[in-house]
């Protein structure tokens, strides 16, 4: 949750800490600080508050300095704080921690016992006590340093230096994101790719249980832990891989946008044409790239999807569409309850996992679990080299491109193209789909780019719509059968950044207890394309209408809802099996024209972090 960044080299570390921070904030945070050491000793500076109040203490001019770390906390152990923020330090050992530490609070006892003094309230804090103890103890400051990390347990990416060791940074991974960038002749390490792509393309992507030491032109990985407490090195060379990323620092820019997330709403066109380019024009080619066997497929009795909040939604549409167009049923769950439970998973069965991160810590557990079952695991991942992508047994990867806004938009339409791939090249290699209707779903799809770009067009009406629900204090979203999980997307968007109460709801549950909940005014969002389900739809806008309720439309049939819909937003009409992707778009909208109108940070929304990398 937290975000990490670390920097040695030639350039001034203090101003390339900052640009890194920044670059980091969507992860949400409540506090931020930096700290140094040079020839004249250490420096730590942190603040509760945002990036521009860290920037308000830091001295003028800024200290010289050649490396240094960062970071932005997400409040876990003790409230959002000047004391608690990051760095941390004790006996000029100074960390910065993303993760938890499970056994802080007996390491804390210990510590006290042999009289060290805390000066904040987190777990974080034990972390410099300990590797200050060993050194009390006559170890050196790495051997003390290595020493501790073996007394952790939990969760943790850790940026660690010393005055001890004035040329050198640690980055240790156990559980918790943590990648490397390789520059000329100098290193940085971060939390995520972003921070510093305006300075390397080049990153390794740690493992748990690895330590990178890195000095002015040398990068050293070692493994730590080796059940005896020894640390193992690997060799240099080829002890690390490293990847070049594809993206952009304007990527991860706002471009004349005023916010992230508007810029993301409307790259979705691109999105879903980059994600779908490779393999549209032959899906079951996708499936052998995969390692996915016609054997395997025909072995199949049911599928398994896991996967939390927007790709959860993603993954039931998924569902839908498999099952239409493929006849496999599939099981979808949210990853933190699938990982404490039973799993009946079948050996052989297909595992999907889906992560824009790639390091979602429930998404990752679920994985690893159905993996000890012996399932075949599939991710749909957006990030090359994260966790996900290099555990499971293959990865489908999205296109979208560096996602910075809080709530997930373009992310979730990439998500949705990928399983449409592969729920077409399933039904094909199951003779499910004959030539002419495959062909005809292709079709459809490679149209959605465009059709996503006249979704687009209907933003001034949504915006105007978005203005009759800003004192909105709850609103209900309704949809039918593929529709249902836009339904829940949109409610979610809605509730995400706005901060308005939102409930999504399968519009024919509406007698089943939601419809206690409508009232003269409330405003009740219908998903309602033309298809199979659209009288039944009508007979629930009727049963809004009649207790007072006020009804706004997600339609391509316009024409049909006049007198009955008190709000109409068009969409293009399009294959009532692709329809959840012009469908979500006013939704996406609305949410975030609603959170604009209501003066709140759209991008960094309250409480919320882009990658949640803990439990």
């Amino acid at each position: 949750m937290c975000g990490i960044v670390g920097y040695i080299g030639d350039k001034s570390a203090l101003p390339v800490l900052m640009d890194g921070l920044k670059r980091l904030e969507y992860r949400g945070y409540d506090s931020a600080g930096v700290a140094y050491v040079n020839g004249g000793g250490m420096g730590i500076y942190k603040t509760m508050g945002r990036i521009r109040d860290l920037q308000g203490i830091l001295p003028e001019p800024l200290p010289e300095a050649r490396m240094g770390l960062g970071h932005t906390r997400w409040a876990t152990h003790g409230a959002p704080s000047d004391r608690n923020a990051h760095p941390h330090a004790a006996g000029g050992v100074v960390v910065v921690h993303n993760g938890i530490i499970e056994n802080y609070q007996q390491l804390k006892s210990r510590l006290q016992s042999e009289g060290h003094e805390f000066a904040s309230d987190t777990d974080t804090e034990v972390i410099p006590q300990l590797i200050s103890r060993y050194m009390k103890k006559g170890m050196p400051f790495e051997a003390a340093m290595r020493r501790a990390i073996l007394d952790l347990k939990g969760s943790y990416a850790l940026g660690i230096m010393s005055d001890q060791a004035p040329g050198k940074l640690f980055a240790v991974r156990n559980g918790s994101p943590l990648v490397v960038g390789f520059g000329e002749g100098e290193f940085f390490f971060a939390s995520d790719i972003p921070a510093f792509l305006p300075y390397t393309k080049k990153f390794v992507f740690m493992e748990d249980g690895q330590m990178f030491t890195l000095s002015k032109g040398e990068a050293r990985l070692e493994l730590l832990g080796n059940g005896g407490g020894t640390p193992v090195k690997k060799p240099e060379a080829p002890g690390f891989k490293v990847v070049e990323i594809d993206w952009t620092a304007e990527m991860a820019e706002k471009e004349g946008y005023g916010h992230f997330m508007e810029k993301e709403i409307y790259e979705q066109p691109k999105t879903v044409m980059e994600t779908m380019r490779e393999w549209i024009d032959d899906p079951p080619g996708m499936l052998r790239a995969l390692g996915i066997t016609s054997r395997m497929i025909l072995g199949w009795r049911r599928l398994h999807i896991a996967a939390c909040g927007t790709s959860y939604h993603a993954a039931l549409v998924g569902k839908y569409a498999i099952e239409a167009l493929a006849h496999i049923p599939v099981d979808v769950e949210i990853a933190s309850e699938f990982r404490y439970r039973e799993q009946l998973i079948e050996k052989n069965s297909l595992f999907i996992s889906i992560t824009q991160s790639g390091e979602t810590a429930d998404t990752l557990a679920a994985q690893r679990e159905a993996a000890k079952k012996g399932a075949f695991s599939l991710t749909l991942c957006n990030v090359v080299g994260s966790t996900a992508s290099r555990e499971a047994d293959s990865v489908l990867y999205t296109r979208a491109g560096p996602e910075i806004g809080v709530a997930s938009t373009k992310a979730f339409t990439a998500q949705m193209t990928a399983l449409y791939l592969l729920a077409v090249a399933l039904g094909t290699e199951r003779g499910r789909l004959i030539a002419a209707e495959a062909q005809t779903l292709i079709g459809q799809l490679k149209k959605m780019p465009l059709l996503v770009e006249k979704a687009l067009g209907s933003a001034r009406r949504v915006e105007e719509v978005a203005r009759s629900i800003t004192d909105s204090s709850s609103m209900l979203y309704l949809g039918r059968g593929i529709n249902y999980p836009i339904a829940l997307e949109g409610a979610l968007k809605l509730k995400e950044i706005s901060y308005i109460h939102a409930e999504g709801y399968p519009a024919g549950e509406m007698k089943h207890g939601p419809i206690a909940l409508i009232e003269k005014g409330l405003p009740v969002v219908v998903v309602i394309p033309m298809g199979s389900l659209f009288e039944k739809t009508l007979s629930n806008i009727e049963e809004v209408k009649a207790r007072g309720g006020r009804v706004i439309a997600v339609t391509d049939e316009p024409a049909s809802l006049r007198g009955r819909a008190d709000e109409t937003i068009t969409v293009p009409p399009t294959h009532p099996v692709l329809s959840p992707f012009v469908n979500v778009i006013p939704l996406q909208l609305l949410a975030f024209h609603t959170g604009v109108l209501r003066s709140n940070d759209v991008d960094k929304p309250r409480n919320l972090a882009k990658s949640v990398t803990v439990e």
